[in-house]
């Protein structure tokens, strides 16, 4: 024992003499670099879970990056008459911070994705499981945020190596592509690899788990995939994913016996078998305190709700009262009866009105807690009128009885339904195959669900009047004010025609009023210098800007970039018609 304790005092003491000479180098764990962080795969998963995080930003889909193709489409307009106003008038100013505020977000997305690329590798085939669904998310996030800023911004700067950063270089990254190439062509390029990768390296939601609770799986990125294929035409290739979808390729997907159970709060509700993928938001009474807008404006403490409900909610309800749905999509609505003579239900979770058939429906005509009786007329802005809209919010569901505005709506955002794969499927196949018996079936899948009489084959003698179905009667009452309106009605050409523009003035007219009794009057297109309570959003569309301009300061401090068709006022029509695209003719079903 004594020769031990000697023995181990020379060993300290030589320890402190080497200690003496040599620094002592210590990694401070609270202050990580990309030099030692990242390179396992726990440390990843970490990287993983900020990805998500940042896809719930105000510029993703939170609240602006959402709300502002909501107003793009042609069933909503800007009841506000302030926010979003520019946005819904297609004449968004370069100088508008805002319409910046998606760029910015999503590229603090891509910025964390790829650096999680960089350190799993090229070779899939070496990859651990645990790894490959990293990758495989990693890939399936990138994807999702070039498909939006393409969507936005038409050739935002495609950045995909993270050791590029270290120069000036690759910073400040260029959207001029080299070759005459078109940048929107390189970057759809990117989000199709991206989405069909990952597909690859992802489970189903079938595993279960966290992968039917809300990650993304191989069903989710083959949806986006055929999204992705679809913007440019692409739709024999598009058709062959959708039915794999629909054939259980990529897990079991059907639709909610109740279409409204798609936009409700709660487990039993959210990540359900109709959703693809939808943007996780804590429920109401869990959330915390703080605000959390901005991918740096971060809080242990964070609400982690969305801001929807606060730009639909109306205003005597506490609602910023923002956005209102047209007066054409609730006619629309009411224009058919189900098969038992009573409103389609679709309506019911779409727009905030008083009717008949609601008494003993699910919550009964309410509108939070309060029960609206035949003459009361709840408006969503108290100067403009408006039709509030009833998705992602609670108006009808009684949960409280006032919005709290700010990021507390706690529904997640179905952004990809199992309804939208059918009709989708029932597109590309009008589209390669003309009317076909295969395309009415997935369309009466969906109308079964809202207990609408199938359509019939007969009555579709071309593939016009079949796209006109789809087009301007199926997919907006089933898909009414959500996010993707906006997208497609560039992706059909609808600015590029002269007899689809008018159509688009006529589904977004309006009447501003204080007159409550007016709201759910049908309006038609006029010239809104005749009658100043009328008006289209599409009445000051300025050519390119289907897309957003690029914000100037964004343009001053990068060099390597350029504008957009919106910066420029061109006109995208003929990149559209080189490509081989058409634009269906309005038809008169």
């Amino acid at each position: 024992m004594k020769l031990y304790k000697i023995s181990l005092a020379i060993l300290l003491g030589i320890a402190t003499l080497t200690a003496c000479e040599d620094k002592l180098d210590l990694t401070n764990p609270n202050q990580q670099t990309t030099g030692s962080f990242g390179y396992t795969a726990d440390d990843l998963e970490e990287c993983v879970v900020a990805a998500y995080n940042h896809i719930r930003m105000e510029g993703t889909y939170a609240r602006v990056g959402y709300t502002i193709d909501v107003c793009r489409g042609d069933e909503a307009w800007n009841s506000s008459q302030i926010w979003y106003q520019a946005f819904d008038d297609f004449n968004e100013a370069i100088t508008d911070e805002i319409g910046q505020w998606s760029w910015r977000d999503w590229y603090y997305t891509i910025n964390v994705c790829n650096f999680i690329l960089s350190r799993t590798g090229d070779d899939d085939a070496q990859l651990s499981e645990q790894m490959r669904h990293i990758k495989g998310q990693a890939l399936f996030i990138r994807g999702l945020a070039y498909f939006n800023l393409a969507a936005y911004y038409q050739n935002p700067a495609l950045i995909t190596d993270y050791n590029s950063y270290s120069t000036l270089n690759g910073l400040y990254a260029s959207n001029i592509p080299e070759d005459g190439a078109y940048q929107y062509d390189l970057v759809f390029d990117q989000v199709e690899k991206d989405f069909q990768q990952a597909i690859g390296l992802l489970p189903s939601r079938d595993a279960g788990g966290e992968w039917a609770k809300g990650r993304a799986t191989c069903g989710a990125a083959a949806g986006y995939y055929a999204r992705a294929l679809m913007m440019r035409h692409k739709y024999s290739e598009a058709l062959t994913v959708l039915q794999d979808i629909i054939n259980k390729k990529y897990g079991n997907y059907q639709l909610m016996a109740n279409y409204g159970d798609n936009f409700r709060e709660g487990a039993q509700y959210e990540n359900n078998a109709e959703s693809l993928f939808e943007i996780q938001f804590l429920d109401y009474g869990t959330q915390g305190t703080d605000d959390e807008w901005t991918p740096v404006n971060t809080s242990k403490n964070a609400t982690q709700g969305s801001a929807i409900e606060s730009n639909f909610g109306p205003g005597d309800c506490g609602g910023w009262a923002d956005i209102s749905a047209s007066p054409w999509l609730y006619q629309l609505f009411k224009a058919e009866r189900t098969v038992n003579g009573k409103l389609d239900p679709r309506l019911y979770w779409t727009i905030g009105t008083y009717e008949d058939d609601w008494e003993g429906f699910e919550y009964g005509n309410m509108c939070y807690t309060q029960q609206m009786g035949p003459t009361d007329y709840i408006v969503t802005n108290n100067n403009n009128g408006g039709l509030p809209i009833a998705k992602f919010t609670n108006l009808r569901t009684g949960l409280y009885d006032k919005v709290v505005t700010g990021l507390h709506d706690g529904i997640n955002l179905r952004m990809m339904r199992y309804s939208d794969v059918l009709l989708r499927a029932a597109e590309c196949e009008n589209e390669v195959n003309g009317p076909t018996q295969r395309a009415i079936d997935w369309i009466n899948e969906v109308r079964s669900r809202a207990q609408l009489a199938g359509l019939k084959l007969a009555d579709f003698n071309s593939k016009d009047k079949l796209f006109e179905q789809i087009a301007n009667v199926e997919r907006p009452k089933e898909f009414g004010c959500e996010y993707g309106r906006g997208l497609d009605l560039i992706r059909w050409g609808f600015f590029y025609s002269e007899d689809r523009l008018l159509q688009l003035k006529e589904h977004g007219t309006f009447r501003r009023t204080t007159d409550k009794t007016t709201v759910k009057d049908p309006v038609y297109y006029e010239n809104p210098f005749i009658d100043e309570q009328m008006k289209s959003s599409f009445d000051s569309y300025q050519q390119g800007h289907e897309f957003l301009p690029i914000y100037q300061g964004t343009l001053n401090d990068n060099p390597n970039l350029k504008g957009n068709s919106a910066n420029e006022g061109t006109d995208n029509a003929e990149y559209f018609r080189a490509k081989g695209w058409t634009v269906h003719p309005v038809v008169n079903l």
